[in-house]
């Protein structure tokens, strides 16, 4: 898996505090309900790809793989996207998706 981008990494050393009531309230969440670590690691990355956020998308990519999420899954989640935010937006989502898959296998 990549490492923690850079600019995350001057985020917890600037603001700590911060930095760890952030991890808190995700843990807070993903703990909130039965789903389980592959389906929620899917269920953000298409967030990401709804809301347009690259960075996530990658960040998501890499967190899905984690999780035991395979290509073909998290191609999915960006094809799924298709009807709900248009070709353009999919597309970026799909080579977004692609530019941690290609690094990653």
């Amino acid at each position: 898996m990549s490492p923690i981008p850079k600019k995350f990494q001057e985020f917890q050393e600037t603001y700590p505090r911060v930095a760890k009531a952030y991890e808190e309230l995700g843990a807070a969440v993903h703990a909130a309900g039965p789903l389980n670590e592959k389906t929620r690691s899917l269920i953000k990355l298409g967030i990401s790809v709804g809301a347009r956020l690259e960075g996530a998308v990658h960040s998501h990519v890499r967190k899905a793989l984690n999780a035991g999420a395979t290509a073909g899954e998290i191609r999915q989640v960006a094809l799924l996207s298709l009807p709900t935010i248009g070709l353009p937006s999919m597309m970026a989502a799909l080579s977004w998706v692609d530019d941690v898959l290609s690094k990653e296998q």
